[in-house]
């Protein structure tokens, strides 16, 4: 059974194939900011869980779209066809405010200069589509979340930490897989959450579909 993973995250990818999943990845094209603002013009303000899990839905909508479609040119599309869809998206809360991707190196060291020593929550939203059969058949979704606690970090090791682009483009300004491991002090929740993919939850909306979680292996055991 295939899976296709609507993003290209990196973060992403290395965590399904750390989890025995090899997926198909394939950019899903979704002007985020858009489909917020349009959201939110017609329900108005949204929390950081409907935020993640609109733009989660957004994402594998359009892979799956693009599927029918025949859109995805190339063999591993092809084989993603039979499977499911995946879209997710990562946002992190703190002091009621919902933070994306920093983006420039001056909104990230004013984030992290506000968020050390302190918690916040990180959600990831999570849409799965069956697409077994070569077409949508239904979906599911769930956001999950995890209370990050970060040590108080000095300016120096902010500004190093900038300094290596990593921050720039992640939810939060933070990794907790990477670079930024050492600055984070606790994870309360699935530690994945944090990562931007709940395996947990994920393995939860396999099953509610009728799938089996195993059925995804498809990675060399490393024993």
């Amino acid at each position: 059974m295939r899976l296709s993973l609507a993003s290209t995250s990196p973060a992403r990818l290395a965590l399904l194939r750390a989890a025995g999943i090899e997926p198909v990845c394939i950019a899903p094209g979704v002007d985020e900011p858009a489909a917020v603002a349009a959201a939110e013009a017609e329900h108005g303000p949204l929390t950081t869980e409907q935020t993640v899990q609109l733009l989660a839905r957004a994402k594998a909508e359009a892979v799956a779209a693009g599927l029918a479609a025949g859109l995805h040119d190339g063999r591993a599309d092809e084989e993603a066809v039979d499977g499911f869809v995946l879209g997710g998206d990562s946002a992190f809360l703190i002091d009621g405010i919902t933070h994306g991707k920093p983006h420039t190196p001056e909104r990230a060291r004013e984030r992290w200069l506000a968020q050390r020593g302190r918690t916040g929550r990180l959600w990831s939203g999570h849409w799965l589509i069956d697409h077994r059969g070569g077409a949508p058949r239904a979906a599911v979704g769930r956001a999950a979340y995890a209370d990050v606690t970060f040590a108080d970090v000095t300016e120096a090791e902010i500004d190093a930490y900038i300094a290596t682009g990593e921050p720039l483009e992640v939810a939060g300004a933070f990794t907790v897989d990477s670079l930024g491991g050492p600055f984070i002090t606790r994870v309360e929740g699935d530690p994945s959450t944090v990562v931007g993919l709940s395996l947990s939850t994920l393995r939860e909306l396999v099953r509610e579909l009728g799938g089996e979680w195993t059925e995804l292996w498809n990675r060399p055991s490393r024993a």
